[in-house]
């Protein structure tokens, strides 16, 4: 599961881009801080995690009622995290995000939002954090 210190950083990361994405952040999303550090890699992983649930489901920082902006918030949040990786250096973490992106979007397109779920469990992503590139 995420941390409250990683969506304390995401909702940060998001207030910080201004914008439409902060105009949609829900009030109090994430609950006490437990004050850990958040390494970049889990902003990444948080980014990418909180723009696959906007698109399919219910985000759990970044909410709207409107199909349409729910689409492009998850499309920009994953390309912040997709950028924060490769300004990392990371480009085979990278790859492997957009691989990950575009097999939860196949799953989604065959009404199968539980073959997207094994996705990102099968790459040690979804419930938790990674802490360095190993993603």
């Amino acid at each position: 599961m995420s941390s409250a210190a990683g969506l304390a950083r995401l909702r940060a990361t998001l207030e910080a881009e201004g914008g439409e994405l902060a105009a949609s952040l829900i009030d109090g999303a994430t609950g006490p801080s437990d004050s850990g550090e958040v390494t970049d890699h889990e902003l990444v992983i948080e980014l990418i995690r909180e723009g696959y649930l906007v698109h399919y489901g219910t985000g759990r920082v970044v909410r709207t009622d409107d199909p349409d902006l729910a689409l492009l918030a998850g499309d920009r949040l994953y390309a912040l995290g997709l950028a924060r990786l490769a300004a990392l250096g990371d480009l085979e973490a990278v790859s492997r995000l957009a691989d990950l992106i575009a097999e939860c979007a196949q799953a989604h397109a065959a009404d199968d939002p539980a073959r997207a779920e094994r996705a990102w469990a099968d790459r040690g992503v979804a419930g938790n954090l990674a802490s360095d590139s190993s993603l």
